[in-house]
């Protein structure tokens, strides 16, 4: 088991039982590595999520065949805290991942091909451009003086060319793949499901129709976890999970329980037992996900059967 801490400059690796390196994060760096993992046989390796800087190790190890997982940096730091190992080096957290994956044996990661890769760019990309035009929105709503106000509306302008620039990239690129031409058809054959959610979910959430229900709900960060403890019955929570996924799904769903009637139905219900708002639209972000997954499982198109059969 091997783990590697990955920085913008340098790699630390930790080698089971008790070799250590610490390599140039460079591409002549990362083949020396790949040469050392290549030469014997390595039952996985364990990358933490840098932000971006650990995609060119990634892409290597998984083109070259070594088998790589990509771990949640907060699981893992919980797991360093439950053994009381409060220091945090570079060193440390190589031996840390090394340890993580020994114990967990988390899922390697699948090989993601250049294009998806880079509609996943691109639909963060979009992301980004909306929140920087939401900041610039807020900014022009102050009391600010009249130069400043051109300058906001100058790049206000610019901002919303790059947001349907990337539209429209992105509308390129999923109509250039039949697989993903039908997944979007598939999923805004929903009542409620529009295109951001249907290439939100294509970009960044590739297995989906490939899970079950309960995994895929956790995997957005929808499933309820319980807080149990003797005859104590703690309330429920969700938690955890792809987090730009969850605030699309949010908003998809928001619309949903106004024009998708199992939706709507399962709300009411909800709010008529008592439920908060929250809970109860919580409760039927999961049924749309569920309902999404089991559609893309089947390559059916939506049935209200389906929707109103779903667990909430």
């Amino acid at each position: 088991m091997v783990g590697v801490d990955v920085a913008k400059a340098t790699l630390d690796v930790f080698w089971r039982p008790a070799m250590r390196l610490k390599v140039v994060n460079s591409p002549a760096g990362r083949a020396g590595l790949l040469r050392r993992l290549q030469a014997v046989d390595v039952d996985r390796v364990v990358v933490e999520s840098t932000g971006g800087y650990e995609r060119d190790l990634l892409s290597e190890l998984l083109e070259a065949a070594v088998p790589v997982a990509q771990v949640n940096p907060r699981i893992v730091r919980d797991f360093a805290r439950s053994y009381n190992l409060l220091a945090k080096t570079d060193r440390i957290d190589a031996a840390v991942l090394a340890a993580f994956g020994q114990v967990v044996q988390p899922e390697p990661r699948p090989l993601q091909d250049e294009q998806a890769r880079a509609l996943r760019d691109l639909v963060a990309r979009r992301r980004q451009l909306l929140d920087m035009r939401k900041a610039e929105k807020t900014r022009l709503q102050g009391p600010i003086s009249p130069p400043v106000q051109a300058g906001l509306q100058r790049h206000l302008a610019w901002l919303d060319a790059e947001i349907a620039s990337a539209d429209d990239d992105i509308d390129r690129m999923i109509r250039q793949s039949p697989a993903w031409r039908a997944d979007e058809e598939l999923i805004r054959s929903v009542p409620g499901a529009g295109p951001v959610l249907a290439r939100t979910l294509i970009a960044e959430m590739p297995e989906l129709g490939r899970l079950n229900s309960r995994q895929i709900a956790a995997l957005v960060g929808v499933a309820p976890f319980n807080r149990d403890s003797g005859k104590m019955r703690g309330t429920r929570s969700v938690w955890g999970g792809r987090a730009q996924v969850r605030s699309v799904l949010y908003m998809a769903t928001v619309c949903a329980v106004r024009h998708n009637p199992p939706l709507k139905a399962a709300y009411e219900r909800l709010r008529q037992a008592g439920k908060p708002p929250k809970l109860a639209l919580t409760a039927c972000m999961r049924r749309l996900i569920v309902t999404i997954n089991a559609m893309l499982k089947s390559r059916s198109t939506w049935d209200p059967d389906l929707t109103a059969n779903t667990a909430a």
